[in-house]
């Protein structure tokens, strides 16, 4: 199984293992849950099943390691006098932060040799080479179990949290495994908070009515976006970022905006497959996207886009580091000097360098990665520095910020500011990347518009108005959500005629337009390798 959106996992393994799951009594649910992960991940991973295992285990001595320190604490503390309980505290925080230090080398340290030696490792010796030293780091092939970078940052905010002490370890080996190997989110996320997700799993719910309806409009949806519009528009992307210097920057400004829409297809198609896969088994995991192209500003746009991304960054980088002593100081002296607004600005600048690199190198090992990140850094630090300014200036020349045309302004402002920076995200390269956009900038024409160019990338005509058609489906489907208003919980109140309809018509739109076949090439998992 390659993908969640394949033959073999949605008509074979998914109605498989549910029901198995709903035929046996509930205490051999988790149990069938967990075989079924850890066949989902052979399949897709045969030889690093092993990895899993090991992860898991050590994980959960960790936790435990943990907590017996802790209860350690307590009883030393309890017998200690009140003076001395500030010391016995210190030294106990710092047994705790060594052990989180272990387990960050361990796992953290592995995804780095996995995921980013051969890319120090070549810029290592493009260095020595540089500096005329006649040596050169051996660069290693390694095989790297897809998702690692999702199960890394979950497997670690498991011991962030034991650590702070607002998760307790568990002691079931097999609750924390289900935990860490769940199926549907092992590739792509959701990254999920043991908190939230580890005694739902474990819980062994029957499938309602309500769940198996909801989940499978949820998958349906998610197909119709992965395969009908990201699908379709594998082949014109591939060929435009592959050969961009044959091409004028009216298409570059085409595969920048195409990319786009193709990442956030895919991506937000797979999470409403994996969150509707969840739903069926009673299940409730995590939003990863909430409409972000409704986005006023960049800091919003990751508000919304990769949400549990984005709050494992705020929670175990940001705000660790942002309410740090000696940023705290730096804080506090720079208000003094500077003011309330700009003041802060400087810690939190620090703080978010931090976040968007390691941002920008979580995605992959490649300085346009790295400077996908700085890009992103670089635009929320600008907003924050002249939102006074531009306060002023728009009570100066009486416009609210709220009001319509304003407002859909700074939508499209965002929009085309994100996609600017999807064109580095795909490019070949950082090189490719600012190759591509100059030619945007400097050599925009709409020549490749009226000559044909545009209908020799792969899609005709029809592939155009398919893909359009389907986009302005969901865009329609996105304004109602946004207003408040549960779709599917107002499609379950129609007739039940009009929901039998809503889901065979996108069965059939799946069927008859779904991008497949020789003719087609389907976009790989774009965040399964990540």
């Amino acid at each position: 199984m390659s993908s969640y959106v394949s033959i073999l996992y949605l008509l074979i393994f998914l109605p498989a293992v549910l029901l198995v799951y709903n035929v046996l009594p509930k205490k051999y649910r988790p149990i069938i849950l967990l075989l079924a992960s850890y066949a989902f991940f052979w399949s897709i991973s045969r030889k690093l099943l092993v990895f899993l295992l090991v992860s898991t285990v050590s994980i959960h001595h960790i936790g435990l390691w943990l907590t017996a320190v802790q209860s350690e604490r307590n009883d030393v503390l309890a017998k200690t006098e009140r003076s001395g309980k500030k010391a016995v505290k210190a030294l106990y925080i710092r047994r705790q932060r060594w052990i989180v230090f272990f387990a960050a080398c361990v796992h953290v340290g592995t995804l780095l040799v996995l995921k980013y030696s051969g890319f120090f490792g070549r810029n290592i010796n493009a260095l020595l080479q540089t500096a005329g030293v006649g040596l050169s780091v051996p660069i290693l092939k390694l095989m790297m179990p897809i998702g690692i970078s999702f199960y890394t940052m979950q497997a670690m905010s498991y011991v962030f949290d034991v650590y702070r002490e607002t998760t307790k370890a568990d002691k079931n080996l097999g609750r924390l495994a289900l935990y860490m190997a769940f199926f549907p989110t092992i590739m792509e996320g959701p990254i999920c908070r043991y908190a939230d997700d580890a005694e739902q799993l474990w819980e062994g719910r029957r499938s309602t009515l309500e769940n198996l309806t909801f989940g499978t409009e949820r998958i349906l949806y998610g197909v119709f976006k992965k395969i009908i519009i990201a699908d379709r528009l594998n082949i014109m992307i591939k060929t435009l970022y592959t050969g961009y210097a044959d091409y004028d920057g009216g298409m570059m400004a085409v595969a920048a905006i195409a990319y786009t829409c193709q990442l956030y297809m895919e991506f937000s198609g797979t999470m409403d497959v994996v969150i509707g896969s969840a739903e069926l088994f009673g299940v409730v995991l995590p939003e990863n996207f909430r409409h972000p192209f409704f986005s006023k500003s960049i800091s919003e746009f990751w508000t919304r886009w990769h949400i549990t991304l984005g709050t494992w960054f705020r929670d175990y980088i940001f705000y660790p580091l942002s309410m740090s002593k000696p940023l705290k100081k730096l804080t506090s002296k720079a208000r003094k000097k500077i003011g309330n607004h700009f003041g802060p600005l400087i810690a939190g600048t620090m703080a978010l360098f931090v976040v968007w690199l390691f941002n920008g190198l979580w995605h992959g090992a490649g300085w346009h990665y790295i400077f996908f990140g700085m890009y992103h850094l670089v635009l929320i630090v600008a907003a924050n520095f002249v939102e006074p300014f531009t306060r002023e200036f728009l009570e100066k020349i009486h416009i609210r910020r709220e009001e319509g045309p304003y407002r859909i302004f700074r939508m499209i402002r965002t929009a085309l500011l994100v996609c600017i920076g999807e064109l580095f995200f795909r490019a070949e390269g950082l090189r490719a990347g600012f190759c591509m956009f100059n030619k945007m900038v400097t050599q925009f024409t709409l020549c490749s518009f009226t000559d044909g160019t545009i209908f020799s990338l792969g899609m005709d005509k029809l592939d155009f108005i398919v893909v359009a058609l389907a986009v302005l489906f969901v865009f329609a489907v996105s304004v109602v959500s946004e207003k408040g208003t549960n779709v599917r919980r107002l499609l379950s109140t129609k007739r039940r005629i009009i929901r039998w309809a809503v889901c065979y018509g996108l069965i059939l739109c799946c069927i008859i337009f779904g991008a497949y076949g020789m003719n087609y090439t389907p976009v790989d998992p774009i965040y399964a390798g990540f």
